[in-house]
């Protein structure tokens, strides 16, 4: 199995599976599972046990490719950024594609196609150990500043791997174990609280209908 972004590509005998969650899926891999509910969508049998997707808003999906290169693949995964933890996320391309955007720095880690992976939790995180505030437009970051951000994506993401993720309301892995990186976070969801590093009070905006967590002291325009 590989990750390509928010999907899971499960290679078979015959084509491929290219695994979505949505906002609210979840997938259960055990040996024996109950029957399935109104909320269980699809499921994988095999030899070692089952998976299952279990999906609450129905915005996952399963689909089937014959290969990677087919249309429907390509129209799903072709638009997608580099990973973050892979050679291909280098500095210097990071900071020449962030040249060409003029939308909020944060804005434009969650768009995914410059580079993937980076949530809206380890946006807010990385940013801040970059000491770049989130409303920054992407094309006015410097090259040394961008190669702090680069580098605070890749710390912070992988963190966050090897703590199994960030578990704020029911997220689980397959085994339906919890993940521990929000017990480390320094400013996402603890607006009104103490920055960690000055003190200064942690602030929480809205940019494109979701939270950002910042501190306005120690994150710079």
């Amino acid at each position: 199995m590989l990750f390509r972004s928010k999907y899971l590509l499960m290679h078979l005998d015959q084509g491929c599976l290219l695994w979505h969650l949505g906002m609210s899926g979840a997938l259960n891999f055990q040996k024996h599972l109950p029957p399935a509910g109104p909320h269980d969508h699809a499921e994988l049998i095999t030899d070692r046990g089952v998976l299952r997707l279990h999906d609450p808003r129905r915005f996952g999906a399963v689909v089937h490719v014959d290969h990677l290169d087919d249309a429907q693949a390509t129209k799903l995964l072709g638009g997608l950024g580099v990973e973050p933890l892979e050679g291909d996320f280098d500095p210097k391309a990071f900071h020449a594609a962030l040249k060409q955007r003029r939308a909020p720095i944060k804005q434009v880690l969650l768009a995914g196609d410059i580079v993937v992976g980076v949530g809206n939790i380890y946006a807010s995180e990385a940013l801040f150990m970059a000491g770049i505030r989130p409303t920054t437009v992407a094309c006015k970051i410097s090259q040394p500043r961008a190669t702090r951000l680069h580098q605070a994506i890749v710390q912070v993401l992988s963190r966050a791997l090897q703590v199994g993720g960030s578990t704020l309301r029911d997220f689980s892995n397959a085994r339906g174990e919890s993940g521990y990186f929000q017990l480390e976070m320094a400013v996402y969801d603890r607006a009104g609280e103490p920055c960690v590093q000055c003190a200064s009070t942690v602030k929480q905006i809205r940019q494109g209908q979701r939270s950002t967590f910042y501190c306005p002291t120690c994150q710079k325009p």
